[in-house]
């Protein structure tokens, strides 16, 4: 059982039907027992990092977080909710993410032809044999929205990158916690497997 963490963020239940249509027993809750309980979670995210750093606080939530991924069970963070895994943002200086790596949540620079946000698809570049791709061809492409990127400190927790002005770490894996800064749940049949993977992986651990 997946629990989705619910602190209002816009793409739950596209994430939630996007479990269900793949077969995954899921819900979505912000009660603290009920996601420690659960085998995997998800933490999905739109909107901006410091609005999103209250709202966990409000719901206490973030301890929560932390504490699930500490005990070892596969945890996957989708847009908003890869960036949230850092310290912090520029996007919202002051505001404290769960800080479970280290890298720059730094705002994509605006050049000649590209449009911020960064909104549509893009090829991703894998850099790691992750779990979270497993079955995936070179080079798929994904969906993305969003205006800031990370640069993480350790390259060895990035599992594929994109290009967009600058070269975005798009997604991350180490150990239990996985990350995309794109949304699987709106990239097509090449997102429906990532979430096949990952649900997999909850399945397996």
């Amino acid at each position: 059982m997946i629990a989705i963490i619910d602190y209002g963020a816009g793409n739950l239940q596209s994430v939630y039907k996007a479990l269900r249509h793949i077969g995954c027993d899921c819900f979505i809750t912000r009660d603290r027992d009920e996601i420690l309980r659960a085998d995997g979670a998800v933490l999905p995210g739109v909107g901006s990092f410091g609005d999103t750093v209250d709202s966990l606080d409000r719901f206490g939530i973030k301890d929560t977080a932390v504490g699930f991924i500490k005990s070892g069970k596969p945890f996957l963070g989708i847009c908003l909710g890869l960036q949230l895994l850092f310290p912090q943002s520029e996007e919202s200086p002051g505001a404290k993410g769960l800080g479970v790596f280290e890298g720059s949540i730094t705002k994509i620079p605006a050049g000649e032809g590209l449009k911020i946000p960064h909104m549509g698809w893009n090829s991703l570049e894998f850099t790691k044999q992750g779990r979270l791709f497993a079955g995936i061809p070179d080079r798929p492409y994904v969906y993305f929205v969003h205006s800031y990127y990370l640069n993480a400190a350790d390259k060895g927790i990035v599992a594929a990158q994109t290009e967009y002005g600058v070269t975005i770490d798009a997604a991350v894996e180490s150990g239990n916690v996985f990350a995309t800064q794109f949304h699987p749940e709106k990239s097509g049949d090449v997102g429906l497997q990532i979430l096949k993977n990952f649900a997999g992986i909850v399945k397996g651990a």
